[in-house]
């Protein structure tokens, strides 16, 4: 056994399995039928999925089942089922995304040990802190996160840290993009991921504006396992079983100071090859790529034909000891792997016509192990009486014993406990006040006090604290939606510096942003990039103190309506809204930022121009091509409703007030977002 990082590989199918074990991952990840961010993968149904954690186990192997998508109300019965069928099939965690998943886990499953997915969107040192008190075991950490940010996040706690280290990037920040259930109802939060992102997208005179090379981390992970990362993980539940036989060898020969193939692994899949860019903190041009004409033609068949002798065969990985006793009365196999024995008995053996049974032709067959995990270390062989057996009688007991300790060693059953969601009708009916969020101080005038909180990005509200005074009883501090590791104590110091001055609320779409909150002495309130999307999620926040809660914009109005909660709700009825969040900003060129100005347009394949807004280079955001308005035909059973302004001038923002307050026809295109759709 060596003690370097766990090599994590991905598992869409069982030819995926047999590829990552025969090649020597130490774990792999796979999903259910549902409720995992990959369901266009073959996954597996409870037999299959029993047979696989078995199949791993006996090779050393653990596995993590995907739970990692948003859950509605009236799934939570299926979700419960699946998550009893995992506890009883043995796996050795499972990756989470939605908070009622956490808690169903707890009731059915409290052994079962929980990973935070990436789409949970942890990122900084608050939301990993956040999870410790949670009981989560391991975080995979975001994507997007450099060398020092994540030796910044290994250093601050206990749990295990995950790392993708090959495979494709998304262009938004995990669990924060929207534009596939937006443009075509199919969402990334919910597995079902189109991936608009990948088509041709255009700013000036570059093409494929949102689409960034794989990644490849695995010329550094020596260095990223000095820093104590536990797992290093390899994205393409989607791709062919020779990518992942490939790409788990590279990492395995990196670990062990060894070459590996570059140009084998450009071939299998890539995208105008890799990029380290986010590792090294190098987020420029050089990190978008597409797959082109060439990249397909490389992965010719010699190719996979090259790969596929890496996992033709399995290889025995766990030396057996042996105990070969025959006598008049009986005949008794001992076998013994990792402290376990077992042991088959028959029959005696014969007196011999010809020659007695000897050690060699015992051990002949006894070493006959081909096709189990299992490789002959020792035996101790005895025939005081020198008799005889047929070679049938000892493939026989060796078969029992392999048998027999196959089922003692991948005995890994969790005690779990019978439990249905609690039925939580919701009959209250709600009449919702309005809610204004600017992006800048500009955009606002006095016709806005008339609402019950108006929004503000902290430094608006930084830069124009005195001008905000009278009505800062309705001022809610908005978190900036990606908070890394080396801004938090910033961004906790200005908190408690407009706390000072007065300033009671603020608001986060991230779980670290929450934490900093409650340090700041604020009341907290969530936003809508929590993804929360049914009853029991929102209960969870009730839980953590949370005052109020945007739900998720997935969400339909017949959803909203079942959402059950005592703290208030609400969502979004006007508003170009944020579809995807991007770290590296796609309007940069060779020269950088340039001399941008923070607010241009993409166009997409049909020409039509979505927004781009920086925020501080510290990320920028795609907003949708045309707004949201619902005030003028639906109602939504919420407390509040919020109007979300992006660029507008201030005097389109008090048009929208007066649209919206006497719940007028908009007179301009309009989209009623998935209130009247229900995503898949």
């Amino acid at each position: 056994m060596n003690n370097h990082p766990e090599i994590l590989a991905p598992v869409g199918s069982d030819e995926q399995l047999l590829a990552a074990v025969r090649s020597g991952a130490n774990a792999v990840y796979l999903g259910t039928k549902s409720f995992n961010a990959r369901r266009n993968a073959d996954n597996f149904d409870s037999l299959n999925l029993k047979e696989a954690v078995k199949y791993c186990h006996s090779y050393n192997v653990k596995v993590y089942v995907t739970l990692n998508t948003i859950v509605f109300d009236y799934e939570l019965k299926e979700l419960y089922r699946t998550i009893k069928e995992i506890a009883e099939s043995g796996a050795d965690a499972v990756i989470v995304q939605d908070f009622a998943t956490v808690k169903a886990v707890k009731k059915i499953c409290p052994t079962l040990p929980l990973h935070a997915s990436t789409q949970m969107a942890v990122h900084n040192v608050s939301g990993v802190k956040l999870l410790e008190k949670f009981g989560f075991s391991r975080v995979v950490l975001a994507r997007e996160l450099s060398f020092k940010e994540i030796e910044k996040i290994v250093k601050s706690t206990t749990l295990e840290t995950e790392i993708f280290v090959h495979g494709a990037h998304c262009m938004s920040a995990s669990g924060n993009c929207y534009i596939s259930a937006f443009l075509g109802e199919r969402s990334g939060n919910r597995g079902l991921c189109a991936q608009p992102c990948r088509l041709d997208w255009k700013i000036d005179n570059k093409n494929f504006a949102l689409s960034l090379k794989d990644m490849s981390y695995i010329d550094h992970l020596k260095e990223l396992e000095s820093i104590g990362v536990t797992s290093f993980k390899i994205e393409g539940r989607m791709k062919r079983p020779e990518y992942v036989a490939s790409s788990v060898n590279a990492c395995k020969n990196a670990l062990n100071n060894k070459n590996y193939n570059k140009e084998l692994l450009k071939a299998v899949f890539s995208r105008n090859g890799f990029t380290d860019g986010y590792l090294m903190d190098k987020r420029n041009s050089d990190m978008f790529g597409y797959r082109s004409k060439d990249d397909v033609i490389s992965a010719t068949n010699d190719v996979f034909k090259e790969l596929q002798a890496l996992y033709k065969n399995d290889t025995p990985v766990t030396p057996v000891n042996m105990t070969f006793t025959v006598t008049k009365e009986s005949t008794v196999l001992e076998m013994t792997a990792n402290g376990v024995t077992v042991s088959a008995t028959t029959d005696g053996g014969e007196i011999p016509i010809k020659s007695a049974l000897s050690f060699e032709m015992a051990e002949k067959n006894l070493k006959k192990l081909g096709g189990t995990p299992y490789f002959l270390n020792d035996l101790k062989f005895n025939n005081p009486a020198n008799l005889t057996l047929s070679l049938s009688t000892i493939n026989a007991l060796r078969r029992e014993c392999v048998e027999k300790l196959g089922n003692k060693l991948n005995s890994t059953k969790r005690e779990s406990f019978d439990v249905v969601p609690e039925s939580k009708e919701n009959n209250k009916k709600r009449v919702p006040t309005l809610r204004t969020r600017f992006s800048e101080f500009r955009q606002y005038s006095g016709e806005f006090d008339y609402c019950e909180y108006l929004i503000f990005p902290i430094k608006e509200v930084l830069s124009h604290a005195e001008e905000l005074e009278k009505i800062k009883g309705k001022i809610v501090i908005e978190l900036p939606d990606l908070i890394y590791p080396f801004y938090e104590d910033e961004l906790l110091k200005e908190l408690q510096e407009l706390n000072s001055l007065g300033f009671k609320n603020a608001i986060s779409g991230n779980i670290g942003g929450i934490e900093i909150i409650k340090n700041a002495g604020l009341d907290v309130f969530g936003g809508h990039t929590l993804n929360i999307a049914n009853s029991e999620a929102v209960e969870f926040y009730e839980a953590q103190g949370v005052k109020d809660l945007t739900l998720s914009v997935e969400l339909s109005a017949k959803s909203i309506d079942n959402i059950n909660s005592n703290v208030k709700i609400g969502a979004y009825c006007y508003g170009n809204l944020p579809l995807m969040f991007f770290r590296n900003c796609p309007l940069k060129q060779k020269d950088g930022c340039g001399n941008c100005n923070g607010r241009r347009k993409l166009t997409d394949r049909k020409n039509i121009e979505f927004l781009v807004f920086c925020h501080d280079k510290m990320y920028s955001v795609l907003h949708n091509s045309v707004p949201l308005y619902i005030c003028d035909k639906i109602n939504l059973n919420c407390d509040f409703l919020t109007m979300y302004f992006s660029d507008e001038s201030k005097e389109e923002c008090k048009e929208i007030l007066s649209l919206c307050k006497s719940k007028q026809s908009a007179p301009f295109k309009k989209t009623a977002g998935l209130y009247l759709r229900e995503v898949l």
